[in-house]
């Protein structure tokens, strides 16, 4: 993807986004859909904000959410870990 977009779409770039999900703990004892309801969470605390960085911010967290979802979705990210 183009950086510029990374940038704007989500605030970062997104495939070290991945990669950052898939060695973080919530993911490996989880599965990346805690970490989708955990951004979700992030997206609430910042529109609560009221400011317009935090919406804008909101909007990128979301964004990353849905990221997330879409690698899911394409079997590259596990949704949940068996217990």
């Amino acid at each position: 993807m183009n950086q510029d977009f990374d940038l704007q779409c989500y605030g970062c770039n997104s495939a070290e986004f991945i990669a950052q999900i898939q060695g973080c703990i919530t993911y490996q004892l989880s599965g990346a859909n805690m970490v989708v309801a955990g951004l979700m969470s992030d997206a609430q605390e910042e529109m609560a904000s009221g400011s317009a960085i935090g919406v804008e911010r909101a909007r990128q967290t979301l964004n990353r959410a849905k990221l997330i979802l879409g690698e899911i979705m394409d079997g590259n990210l596990i949704a949940n870990v068996a217990r």
